[in-house]
């Protein structure tokens, strides 16, 4: 029995070869591969670290339902959503892009709303003390 190592080659019309590797080549490579004294190869996998990004869901949904001024908590619990998805597809990038735009977004959300909470109560203030 022959073990060389061959191929063949159908043709078909208008078709690129098809080429089929034979069971006596896939053996003998078998067979012949441990027993060489050729150098020992290695295969070096890098692994990447399980990458802690916030995503600012939280803060974002406490923002959406009590300090929702002109609509931005809701839109920064958008973008933490997308975050999220990012990270879970494993694209840090887009993931840390939208993590900021949310965090940024999210303290948008507090400031304003803070503001909007001091100056009604100077208001109330200073309005009760004028009629009084």
């Amino acid at each position: 029995m022959n073990h060389t190592p061959q191929a063949f080659v159908t043709t078909n019309a208008g078709l690129p070869p098809n080429y089929e590797r034979l069971k006596e080549e896939y053996e003998v490579a078998e067979l012949r591969g441990p027993h060489s004294s050729a150098a020992v190869r290695t295969t070096m996998i890098n692994m990447p670290n399980k990458v802690s990004l916030p995503d600012h869901i939280v803060w974002s949904l406490f923002n959406t339902l009590f300090m929702n001024f002109c609509c931005l908590g809701f839109i920064a619990f958008a973008y933490s959503v997308k975050s999220r998805d990012r990270k879970m597809v494993g694209d840090v990038t887009g993931a840390q892009a939208y993590a900021s735009t949310a965090k940024c977004l999210n303290i948008c959300v507090l400031v304003f709303s803070i503001l909007l909470v001091v100056i009604t109560i100077i208001t109330v203030t200073l309005v009760c003390v004028n009629t009084v």
